[in-house]
């Protein structure tokens, strides 16, 4: 089906990137803002049944491993988000070896 639209990523790949996108968004505000301090925050106790083991920041931390990105990476918007574009585009390969990045 994608061959027959032309449809080039999935909206499960938009919605990582996205995800991506806001994470890093998020990180690079000042501390004591509600979205960083949200983030952070961890309920106490145990998940109740039913509920995902991983965390949101932890299912984005494994985005960002299997993608090739680090944790300091959000730091430079612009860096960040042309590796997010990059690697949404299956030019994993090409990002590796770019020198002027």
């Amino acid at each position: 089906m994608h061959q027959n639209t032309n449809v080039v990523r999935s909206l499960l790949d938009d919605t990582k990137i996205k995800q991506l996108q806001w994470y890093g968004h998020v990180q690079r505000m000042e501390e004591g803002r509600l979205p960083k301090e949200v983030m952070k925050w961890s309920p106490p106790g145990r998940r109740k049944r039913g509920r995902p083991k991983a965390t949101w920041a932890e299912g984005i931390r494994g985005l960002m491993g299997k993608k090739g990105l680090m944790e300091e990476d959000w730091k430079y918007r612009g860096k960040w988000r042309k590796k997010i574009i990059w690697l949404s585009n299956g030019r994993r390969e090409v990002w590796k070896h770019c020198t002027a990045c």
